[in-house]
């Protein structure tokens, strides 16, 4: 299929591109590289520097396309809270126009890059497609604003869509991983400080009801996710809005992901211990069981060392590529 990928030069965008490249897919990647790296967007990929608002309309009525993923979004819950304007606009009003390019020029699939925030603090784990959304800041809001966008649309226009709801996506995949001017996620955060990159991970909470205190959250290898999105992408039906959690359906505390980096780095790791964040739950792990029964989705790299190994080697490989530049 001839397929357009949104913010392919992002972490996950860029992972699922290279992935649907390997497959034989004929790939366009779209970035306006607010966020993303260029050298993000995989080599099989053509690649289009543009704002999906403008560039996107302008593809599908040029070229004849078979589908759609939907990386692009405003994506930092602490600056949709300072700047919700932001992502109202940056994720549902953009969202918005590239769906009525899709409807005008009957570009029949689409999946979309959802999150675990639409639930919020949910009130029982592990979370499935089933439980009330019910997000505590505007990112998590302005997605599942666009899940209703979505469903209307495949219901009247018989669009063919998946949304896929991430929990914690983590490690990488070949020379590809997470490489942000500004990182949020903890395993990159705590390698950073193995690598010496800064003096400390801070830990949000120590009183947590929780077997060691920290919070927990379920952590999913990019290599697994990226598959679930060809799986989504070939299993389509026109009509259809579909809904899928993804995660390992396995939970980890922050302080089991900082033991994780000591031992696959052989490096200690300095911890400062800091409050509670507001809006932050105790416990988050996903119920991927709808995604591997309706799907065939079988996730392959759960072990949490094997996430923060290939995560620790792609930082190691950003170092040598800085050196090498010089």
């Amino acid at each position: 299929m001839k397929l357009l990928v949104t913010g392919g030069a992002g972490y996950v965008g860029g992972v699922c591109a290279q992935v649907l490249c390997e497959a034989g897919h004929e790939v366009i990647v779209v970035d306006d590289l607010s966020t993303g790296n260029a050298e993000g967007v995989p080599s099989g990929a053509r690649f289009v520097e543009g704002d999906i608002a403008v560039t996107v309309p302008a593809l599908l009525n040029a070229e004849s396309i078979d589908g759609v993923l939907h990386f692009a979004a405003q994506s930092l819950v602490g600056e949709s809270m300072q700047r919700p304007e932001k992502y109202w606009h940056g994720n549902v009003v953009k969202t918005f126009e590239l769906l009525e390019a899709m409807r005008r020029t009957g570009t029949p699939r689409l999946v979309f890059s959802s999150t675990a925030a639409v639930y919020g603090e949910p009130e029982q784990v592990p979370i499935t497609e089933d439980a009330p959304a019910a997000p505590t800041n505007p990112y998590g809001a302005s997605k599942l604003a666009i899940d209703h966008a979505i469903t209307s649309y495949a219901s009247a226009y018989g669009l063919a869509a998946t949304s896929l709801r991430y929990f914690n996506v983590a490690g990488a995949y070949g020379a590809l991983g997470e490489n942000r001017l500004v990182e949020t996620h903890l395993i990159p955060l705590v390698l950073q400080v193995a690598a010496g990159h800064r003096e400390a991970i801070s830990v949000f909470g120590t009183d947590w009801p929780t077997p060691d205190g920290t919070a927990i959250r379920d952590y999913i290898h990019i290599r697994d996710l990226a598959q679930a999105h060809l799986l989504a992408l070939t299993t389509s039906e026109a009509g259809t809005h579909r809904i899928y959690n993804l995660g390992s359906g396995a939970g980890f505390s922050v302080r089991e992901v900082i033991s994780a980096c000591e031992r696959v780095t052989g490096l200690p790791i300095a911890v400062r211990d800091a409050s509670r964040r507001p809006g932050d739950p105790a416990v988050l792990i996903a119920s991927s069981e709808r995604a591997v029964n309706e799907l065939g989705w079988r996730p392959q790299h759960n072990d949490l060392d094997e996430i923060v190994a290939d995560a620790w080697i792609f930082l190691q490989s950003l170092g040598s590529r800085a050196h090498s530049a010089k």
